[in-house]
């Protein structure tokens, strides 16, 4: 054998690291550089900068059993700062490029679900419980344990559930598909465009923006969706300034009246921890925690499980790098965000849109979290790119984790279908949680018929024992009397 044929045979060295930054979050060590991670950051803000608006329009529609409301001005502050400060936490703490901000969905079971019962301080609190009791489980060892005991297969799944799940949102946000209301009396759910067709100049600027993106990914362009993101938003604003647009949607590409504006901290610690067992029963309240915890935890591991698979960072288990860390985090964020009552903050999925882009290490959280800290006092500015210019990059995402499908073996029906499920249902019902708790219990189901029961982790039947309770929350609620 010659040298050269030694020489390529053995194991390369990972890159030195260039500086203690790059030591520190192992960029080179990952196979990053300073220029990815950074484009990777804003990348990610730019796709989730939408909950600056979407966040206070949710909270602050509602009202409490007392009919008071949230101030959108302290909503969109105390939103930015959890997200701002919990997103660079993450990055320094986990190494993982994953933003956090508050969670959709969970803001909807606080503003319309658990505020009508009690006061918001009430409804804050339960929140700040909810992440406690989550930091347990973490502290416990549970949480990573049940994230261990998932087959292998079935976390492919996951990545490419999500990814499903992330182009159909980038899809429904920027107008592109439509819920076909209830009273055109038909059984078809949703739909091409408003009316079954394409029209209107933001659909035009999705539709050039998904095009640009998939051209520039094709031909491996460096900073492909960040330069996608950037131009369609130039184009979306001078569209906006000759054309007669109704509504772009959240957001409008035009240059704002002023840049800078004052933060309104008036929010920041208005939460009682226990204020709602006096206003509810206690059943109630259990239960509510229960829904949030269950949501909250498999949510987030599947967010964790897919970024990292796409960022490459699996170990040869299948195993998340510093998922302690990571986990524990996350469950802060929750507390954070019932403590500055802009509801749980959990991890992002968009931030797939970093790792799209090259982010491989938390240092692209500085970036990002930098931003939101940013949107504290430039909020007007930061929120001008409309979901048609950032919807395109989750599409292209989409495809990009979509790839770790081939990794599943199809020929085997007892990871096969429990697979297909959870791949199938995020999407259909618009949840990571739903997809995962459809896919532990055909596998545990599978596993049971084919007479392989003590092959599943005791784990694996507790989580699925728990997504029954899930499943079937509202004949419990009736049984008990909830209801």
């Amino acid at each position: 054998m010659s040298e050269t044929q030694k020489a390529a045979g053995r194991p390369s060295s990972p890159p030195t690291a260039v500086n203690s930054v790059d030591r520190f979050f192992k960029i080179s060590e990952r196979g990053s550089t300073f220029g990815r991670e950074i484009r990777g950051g804003f990348a990610t803000f730019f796709t989730m900068a939408y909950i600056l608006v979407l966040n206070p329009i949710i909270l602050g529609s509602a009202k409490d059993k007392f009919g008071h409301q949230l101030d959108a001005v302290q909503l969109t502050t105390a939103t930015a700062l959890v997200a701002a400060v919990m997103t660079v936490i993450m990055g320094i703490g986990g190494n993982l490029p994953l933003a956090l901000a508050a969670g959709l969905g969970l803001n909807a079971v606080v503003a319309f679900q658990i505020a009508p019962l009690m006061s918001w301080d009430d409804a804050m609190g339960l929140i700040v419980l909810e992440g406690l009791l989550i930091c347990v489980l973490v502290v416990t060892g549970l949480r990573e344990a049940v994230m261990h005991a998932i087959p292998q297969p079935l976390k492919q799944a996951i990545s490419v559930g999500i990814g499903l799940f992330i182009a159909f949102i980038g899809f429904v946000d920027a107008g592109f598909v439509t819920r076909i209301p209830d009273v055109a009396g038909t059984t078809v759910p949703v739909q091409l465009g408003a009316t079954g067709t394409l029209g209107g100049w933001p659909i035009l600027v999705f539709c050039l923006g998904v095009l640009l993106t998939i051209g520039l990914l094709a031909r491996k362009v460096k900073g492909a969706i960040l330069i996608s993101i950037v131009t369609m938003t130039l184009l979306a604003i001078v569209i906006d300034s000759i054309a007669d647009i109704k509504s772009w949607g959240l957001t409008t590409p035009a240059w704002p009246d002023k840049i800078v504006d004052t933060p309104d901290f008036g929010l920041i610690g208005h939460f009682s921890l226990f204020g709602a067992f006096g206003e509810t029963t206690v059943i109630t309240v259990v239960l509510l925690v229960f829904t949030l915890i269950l949501s909250d935890f498999f949510d987030t591991m599947g967010t964790v499980v897919g970024i990292s698979a796409e960022a490459k960072l699996l170990d040869d288990d299948g195993k998340v790098p510093n998922l302690g860390r990571v986990l524990l985090i996350d469950g802060a964020a929750a507390v954070a965000g019932g403590a500055a009552s802009s509801s749980s903050a959990t991890s992002y999925i968009e931030s797939a849109a970093g790792v799209g882009e090259g982010s491989r290490t938390g240092f692209s959280n500085l970036v990002t979290g930098g931003m939101f800290a940013l949107a504290l006092f430039m909020t007007p500015l930061l929120t001008i790119v409309p979901l048609q210019a950032a919807a395109p990059a989750l599409v292209a995402v989409g495809f990009l984790m979509m790839t770790q499908v081939k990794s599943i073996d199809w020929d085997k029906y007892e990871i096969a279908i429990p697979a297909f499920l959870t791949i199938a249902v995020m999407p259909f019902t618009y949840s990571i949680t739903n997809g995962i708790g459809a896919g532990f219990l055909a596998f545990v189901v599978i596993k049971t018929v084919l007479g392989k029961a003590r092959d599943v982790h005791w784990l694996m039947w507790g989580a699925s024992a728990l997504f029954v309770v899930y499943f079937a929350i509202d004949p419990i609620e009736q049984v008990l009397g909830v209801k």
